[in-house]
């Protein structure tokens, strides 16, 4: 999982491969002489290309009855980026709510690097790493930048193009940075900032924790290093997704050939949570401007789930399911909420965080569950202050009143309730069921506590089994967890019991019996979707796997049951794991093609979540070397969602680690018939080509490539690396120097150009 923001879906294990020069370290070298232009020309732009060979191969496993193709799916009035106009239009009218935005943590969210919203300390004094020193500075321009100096490495010079975060949060604040870079994208920097600790620091790539810079920590160990991860959604590449600016879009230009980064502006506008405001501007300036069509939707008039999803568009942990998404839109096409617990699940059973989540644990309290709670009902839209929820404003974020105004019985006898005095912290509601807690995927070096939205009870001893800090002893950090746990009792006897839906999950933890486990963790109607999701993720795992011989009648019923839940996610998770484990049944098929048919306009939306959760599995099953499970699941996604050129790879990737070259080869032509333009089809089918000897086929995927992306190093040092084991160390000197044309300061393209002169030069 990322520092910021995660998706699970589409990760991939290593593609089948060449061998592979080593990466070392070498001095940048000078500019490319007439001669060699003349071959990169030859090489890149008039080599003819070579006939495709391999033969198609069957992609689905058996010869049942095919699933039904997947309807069209229509979005009515789907928002383009044209819609937007940007917070400043809202301004004339709604005064009083943009001056309240303005000053607001989203209003501040983010921006152009300057003295406003930069936090980090750009003094010239350098920072040292293991291997490196990297100086933040002001250069002759005013622009902000990060001089990374290494040893036997041309010295870098990242200018920062974009600030994200102000470091104002409660719990901690920090701030990172991003540099554009010569592909148009903009990636992030693992140099980041902490306001309260007045330092800089970095995650590291091993234990994904944030730590203070030091020199016994290595620039290489960083998971930011090389900097990889873009501002914005774009599948092929390890993204932040939507959430860091407004209207944020990433697309390819092919004219241009590199990316196009798109954004309304780098803090959260109006129209993050509005939708586009072009058309309700151009029906308010029309003289008979009526409050019965407005232009968009008014949001006091959404549902309890519509009104939280606002929200969770940016403050939750979600997988995308397609990169294209604006305000406005149909969120559930776009993401998915739930499809996070079947890989590095964010919680803990009782929904609390596990690693690294934001605030999407909100779905597991009781004031959800069991009341009408949304996130508007305690955060003010527009200022972000706190409210009561009749819209009153509250002296401050810790104020009862958010929690009196529904929990009234407690206003009179509140030192009867939380045996503290009324003044004191300890009778603050906050205290016990909004703790801070820091988040324990980062580590403890940098302060990152988030207000824990699960709104749990403090359960002393539970919590110290869970490795959670309690409410209680956030307190009375000198009192030991016995003791906290019998005052407990002692105040409130036997406490609210969790929910069986909750309880399943932790006893399942003990359990082998995949019987015994479908009891514990399969709960069809509990009316609770995230932990049931949870439970049947957890299930799926543990205790089953594709095309099993049996699974017990209780367990398809089950299963079968929650195929027909009114979430989208739990639905599509279910009918995901009849189709892994018996999805050669007749029966059972039979039962996936009605649910198919009967899905009506819901059925993209669960086909979307049914395919990526069986390529999730494939790559999974992959990634621990079980080749031939991996195959058969992502054989099975492909069954649902026939055009999906990523799981195409995926299936590619599965059958070369397999040894079985021919089907690789195939799985990737196929990949390329459904987008023309995969890079990471062709890069693997050039890796496939090779592996077979075959140089000439393995030569024209690999161009294709580069003639695609010529700004990724990766294609550039693949069609190297082919010419230097075929024996031809002309042709990869002048790839990779035609590759250094484009990424001039690419440190493995320039170790392995300068090894390769040493070749040369020794040779005669």
């Amino acid at each position: 999982m990322s520092k910021k923001k995660s998706t699970s879906g589409k990760t991939r294990p290593a593609a089948i491969s060449p061998a592979k020069t080593p990466r070392r370290r070498f001095i940048l070298l000078a500019g490319i002489g007439a001669a060699a232009v003349a071959v990169i020309f030859l090489l890149y732009f008039i080599l003819p290309i070579f006939k495709k060979t391999g033969s198609a191969v069957q992609l689905t496993p058996h010869a049942l009855a095919p699933f039904p193709k997947p309807a069209a799916f229509a979005e009515s009035a789907a928002p383009v980026f044209e819609d937007f106009t940007g917070s400043e239009s809202c301004a004339p009218c709604h005064r009083e709510q943009y001056e309240l935005w303005r000053n607001s943590t989203h209003g501040r969210a983010g921006g152009r690097p300057d003295a406003k919203n930069v936090i980090g300390i750009f003094n010239g004094k350098p920072f040292h790493y293991q291997d490196a020193e990297v100086t933040p500075g002001i250069d002759a321009q005013q622009r902000y930048t990060f001089t990374v100096k290494q040893k036997d490495v041309a010295e870098e010079v990242l200018t920062v193009a974009a600030v994200i975060g102000g470091g104002r949060l409660e719990g901690g604040g920090t701030q990172s940075y991003f540099a554009e870079f010569p592909d148009g994208t903009l990636r992030f920097l693992p140099f980041d900032f902490s306001r309260q600790k007045k330092s800089w620091f970095s995650q590291t790539r091993e234990r994904k924790e944030w730590i203070p810079v030091h020199e016994k920590l290595s620039l290489a160990a960083l998971n930011e290093w090389p900097p990889a991860r873009i501002l914005g959604s774009e599948p092929a590449l390890s993204n932040c997704q939507n959430c860091h600016a407004s209207q944020l879009r990433v697309r390819y230009d092919a004219q241009k050939k590199r990316f196009v980064t798109q954004y309304q502006s780098l803090d959260i506008n109006c129209e993050s949570c509005h939708g586009p405001g072009k058309r309700h501007i151009e029906l308010a300036r029309e003289d008979n401007f009526a409050a019965a069509d407005i232009g968009m939707k008014p949001l006091a008039t959404l549902t309890k789930d519509e009104s939280i999803k606002i929200c969770l568009q940016c403050h939750a942990v979600k997988d995308a399911l397609d990169a294209a998404y604006l305000p406005g839109k149909n969120f559930e096409r776009y993401y998915s909420l739930k499809l996070p617990l079947l890989a590095e699940n964010p919680h803990l059973a009782d929904g609390r965080v596990a690693a690294f989540a934001y605030q999407q644990n909100h779905l597991y309290s009781d004031c959800y569950l069991n009341g009408s709670m949304t996130c508007v009902d305690c955060h003010e839209p527009h200022a972000q202050n706190y409210r009561d929820i009749y819209g009153h404003r509250l002296a401050g974020r810790f104020n009862n009143e958010q929690c009196l105004d529904c929990h009234a019985s407690k206003r009179e006898g509140l030192e009867q309730h939380t045996h503290h005095r009324a003044d004191s912290p300890g009778s603050r509601c906050t205290s016990c069921h909004l703790p801070y807690l820091q988040h324990r995927g980062i580590g403890t070096q940098i302060p990152f506590g988030r207000a824990d939205h699960s709104i749990a009870i403090p359960r002393p001893a539970f919590d110290a089994q869970l490795g959670i800090e309690s409410a209680c002893q956030k307190c009375h950090a000198q009192k030991t967890v016995a003791w906290l746990e019998a005052k407990t009792h002692d105040w409130y006897g036997d406490l609210k019991p969790h929910k069986k839906v909750v309880t399943g999950l932790l006893q399942a933890e003990k359990v082998t019996d995949r019987k015994t486990a479908a009891d514990l963790l399969l709960h069809p109607g509990a009316l609770h979707p995230f932990a049931q999701a949870a439970g049947l993720s957890y299930f799926i795992k543990q205790f089953l796997h594709p095309d099993m011989s049996a699974l017990d009648p209780e367990i398809v019923e089950k299963l079968k049951t929650l195929g027909a839940e009114d979430d989208v996610d739990l639905q599509a998770l279910a009918l995901m794991s009849l189709h892994l484990t018996m999805g050669r049944s007749r029966d059972v098929r039979k039962f996936l093609i009605e649910q198919l048919q009967s899905l009506g306009n819901r059925e993209t939306l669960v086909r979307r979540r049914w395919a990526l959760a069986l390529d999730y599995l494939g790559t999974s099953y992959a990634s621990r070397g079980e080749y031939a499970r991996a195959i058969a699941a992502q054989q099975m996604a492909l069954e649902i969602k026939p055009d999906d050129a990523m799981t195409m790879v995926n299936l590619g990737n599965a059958f070369g680690n397999h040894g079985d070259l021919e089907n690789a080869v195939a799985a990737f032509q196929a990949a390329l018939r459904a987008d023309s333009t995969s890079v990471q089809a062709l890069v693997n089918l050039g890796a496939a080509y090779m592996r077979r000897q075959d140089f000439a086929a393995a030569a024209q995927a690999c161009l294709q490539a580069i003639r695609l992306h010529p700004y990724e190093p990766a294609n550039h040092l693949q069609l190297a690396r082919l010419y230097i084991e075929s024996g031809q160390l002309k042709p990869a000197l002048a790839v990779l120097q035609a590759g250094l044309v484009y990424l001039p300061a690419h440190q493995e393209m320039t170790g392995l150009r300068r090894e390769l002169e040493t070749m040369q030069s020794n040779s005669k």
